[in-house]
């Protein structure tokens, strides 16, 4: 019998407005059970960039931690991200929601200019030199492109967003629902999810195309 593969999962926070996309996340997790692998879940220990209120969108007066509000999606099941070792898995897979840009990165706030989270970038690295390869859904190829450059990606078709990754280095492929591209040189597949006016059929849609092209290659 053929061992599972594994893949690892790097969450932002709970939310779409200031951590992880729950659909996102929770159609990738189920596109990995039912195409035959398993996964474990990583959030760095870190603190929010900020909270938003869900209901209003308004900004509220409190802090919360990024990897205990990431528990909240993984039902207490999930590791720091420090802790993640590239030769334990098969991928790793990077969902959306602003947290990515926010949390993993500060893309949302400085756009080209971002830095990014130290724990991320290591486990980024980690995980292309090992071989492996990478999904980034929604604007989460905007980490990834901060962090390798020279990279094809797709956050869609918004044009300033793919501008921003251009300014990086990077390479940007317009899609529609469900396309995924792929970066044969780093082993990169990116797919727009949320970053398209889409509806939740489609995200599971983009969630099962990413990781079978993903399972493909390993």
């Amino acid at each position: 019998m053929t061992e599972k593969k594994k893949i690892a999962l790097v969450l932002s926070g709970n939310g779409v407005y200031d951590g992880s996309e729950i659909h996102e996340t929770t159609l990738t997790m189920l596109a990995i059970a039912q195409q035959g692998a398993s996964y474990e879940i990583f959030a760095p220990n870190i603190e929010q960039a900020h909270v938003i209120n869900h209901l209003t969108g308004e900004e509220m007066p409190e802090k919360r931690n990024v990897l205990v509000e990431s528990a909240r999606i993984a039902r207490g099941k999930i590791a720091d991200l420090n802790t993640y070792k590239a030769e334990n898995f098969d991928a790793l897979v990077i969902p959306g929601g602003f947290g990515a840009a926010k949390n993993l990165c500060t893309f949302a706030f400085d756009g080209p200019d971002c830095t990014v989270n130290s724990d991320i970038e290591k486990a980024v690295l980690d995980t292309v030199d090992a071989g492996k390869p990478i999904g980034a859904i929604c604007i989460a190829p905007a980490v990834i492109t901060k962090i390798l450059k020279d990279v094809e990606v797709t956050i869609g078709n918004d044009s300033g967003t793919a501008g921003a990754i251009e300014k990086m280095g990077g390479k940007h492929t317009n899609t529609t629902h469900g396309e995924v591209v792929y970066d044969e040189k780093h082993k990169v597949f990116t797919t727009p999810c949320y970053m398209l006016d889409a509806n939740i059929e489609q995200i599971a849609t983009g969630a099962n195309n990413v990781i079978k092209a993903i399972l493909k290659t390993i």
